[in-house]
């Protein structure tokens, strides 16, 4: 005959579940086989269900490349794990320019720093000729 006289089992406390829901999850990650390479080209395509992102090496980052840039690795994703990614990688940027100051796409301005500025000036000049 079971015992009848065990209590049932308390549930948490509301304290106690918020906590714990509010808390992030630790996914472990085993990263023992990762090779890493580096690129400083990305190409972005993609389907209906996937984006298909490439990454390489641009020997030549300024101008058109006079050779074809040779595609290393092909990341394939669908579009929750690139949104997901996505905002990874704002919450990243940000940190970083928060820390080191906004960072410069053009590599025309990096370059030559003020071109921005001189285009910018020019515009308006040029629209006043007319």
């Amino acid at each position: 005959m079971a015992d009848e006289s065990k209590k049932p089992e308390a549930a948490a406390p509301p304290a106690e579940q918020a906590q714990t829901q509010s808390q992030p999850v630790q996914v472990q990650v085993n990263d023992d086989n990762t090779l890493a390479t580096y690129a400083n080209f990305c190409r972005v395509t993609g389907s209906p269900e996937e984006l298909i992102v490439d990454f390489g090496l641009n020997p030549q980052p300024i101008g058109v490349p006079k050779d074809p840039i040779e595609v290393k690795q092909r990341i394939i994703v669908n579009f929750y794990t690139a949104k997901r990614l996505l905002a990874a990688l704002q919450m990243s940027i940000a940190r970083h320019e928060a820390v080191f100051g906004v960072l410069e796409t053009d590599i025309n301005k990096r370059v030559r720093p003020g071109l921005g500025q001189q285009q910018q000036a020019a515009k308006p000049a040029a629209a006043e000729k007319k």
